[in-house]
This record gives C-alpha cells, sequence and structure tokens, in this order.
C-alpha cells in the first residue's frame, strides 16, 4: 500500500511538471495588449515559483533583475492596466498588484520602496472559500501619483499545499505614467521583507473546516 501511494503521488509530481505552471507575460496598457514580453520582463526560471522569502526574486522573478530588453509604456495616472498569463491561474491564493517609483524603469532592480495598488483575496460562502483564478487581472494605476518611470508588480500567492513552501508567481512590467499629480502613497514596503512567514495569510491551511476568513498578505492597499 505504501508503495502504491508512493507511485501515485510521483504520478501526480510528474503530471503536474508536465502541464506547467503559469507566469504572467503580457501587459494590456491603453487598452491594446503587448506582445508576449514587450513590455513585461522575461523571466529564467520558466514557470517555476520562487518559495524564498529572503530572495531578491520576489521582487521580479528569477532572472528579471534587469529590464535592458523590454519596452517601458506610457500609461495615464488613473487608468486601467491589465496582466495576463500564459494559462489560467489554477493554485488557489491571492493576488497583489505593487508598483515602485525608479529613475529608469529598465534599469531598476526593485530595491526601491513598493506600494501596493490593489489585492485580490477568497470570497466566503456557505463556509466555502472561492478564489479568483482567472487567466487576466486587472488593475487602476493610481491618479494621485507622481508621473515618472515604475515598475508594475503581479504576485500571486499559491497556498494550495500546506506543510510546503507557498509559492511565488511573480512578474514586472515597466511603466512611464504620464498625468497625475504628487503623492506619495503608503504605507510602502521593501520585496523582500513585504510578506513574513508568521503573516496569516502566508500560513493558512484553506482546506482547515475553520477557514472561513482570509487576510491578503503585504501591506494595506495604498490609496490617494
Amino acid at each position: 500500500m505504501k508503495s502504491f501511494a508512493a507511485v501515485t503521488l510521483l504520478v501526480a509530481a510528474l503530471a503536474e511538471v508536465a502541464h506547467g505552471h503559469y507566469i504572467f507575460q503580457y501587459l494590456t496598457a491603453n487598452g491594446v495588449k503587448g506582445g508576449q514580453y514587450q513590455n513585461v520582463r522575461r523571466n529564467t526560471n520558466n514557470n517555476s515559483p520562487v518559495t524564498e522569502l529572503s530572495s531578491n526574486d520576489l521582487r521580479c522573478n528569477v532572472g528579471g533583475g534587469s529590464g535592458s530588453s523590454t519596452s517601458t509604456v506610457s500609461v495615464a495616472a488613473g487608468s486601467t492596466i491589465q496582466m495576463t498569463a500564459d494559462q489560467s491561474v489554477y493554485h488557489q491564493g491571492p493576488v497583489s498588484f505593487y508598483m515602485t517609483k525608479v529613475d529608469n524603469a529598465a534599469a531598476a532592480d526593485g530595491s526601491t520602496d513598493w506600494f501596493k495598488i490593489k489585492e485580490i483575496g477568497p470570497t466566503f460562502s456557505g463556509g466555502q472559500a472561492k478564489w479568483d483564478m482567472s487567466l487576466t487581472y486587472s488593475a487602476t494605476i493610481p491618479s494621485c501619483i507622481a508621473p515618472g518611470e515604475y515598475l508594475l508588480r503581479i504576485e500571486q500567492l499559491g497556498i494550495h499545499n500546506p506543510g510546503s513552501p507557498p509559492q511565488f508567481y511573480i512578474s514586472c512590467a515597466q511603466l512611464k505614467v504620464t498625468g497625475g499629480g504628487s503623492t506619495t502613497l503608503s504605507p510602502t514596503t521593501k520585496i523582500p521583507g513585504h510578506v513574513k512567514s508568521s503573516d496569516p495569510g502566508y500560513t493558512a491551511n484553506i482546506y482547515n473546516p475553520s477557514f472561513t476568513s482570509y487576510t491578503v498578505p503585504g501591506p494595506k492597499v495604498a490609496t490617494c
């Protein structure tokens, strides 16, 4: 029986590898969907997640520390952008959008201060959690932020396997924000450091019958 169980787990693991995970590859700005990795930094770990909370790869994924081969797109403050993956998200967990103001989006390494502009947690009905597992997620560029260049970061945190490290699926796009105001949004955070190993939203067991509420990890959403 033990041998059969081990074989079953191995087959399931191989099936997941064959199916692959998901990675956000496309940015839609000004109503136009850019090409694959046109305005989104290309990672080098295929569709694998980042799982180490202290890793700088949490900023823009493995290999995403530079955007020299990525175009920076102009968007108006207050406008809507979308990030699209190669396939729909299928691991339960929250989605968050972050931004950081930089001097040069193509050269920025993400070590500057980040602020969260949107988070998507589960909804609960009848004691059951429903997660937004989509192909595309939208966010609004805050209307009050200063014009200039920014990194836009999407983070989907897979918490589908309690007892194993949660999985971060991350991509960064490069923006030049026009219009806007002069507000410096808060709270801000450094990445890594935005999520702690003790955060309830990081350690949650989504299969526990007592799982009836959820707080998305990271800082609160910054608003104008």
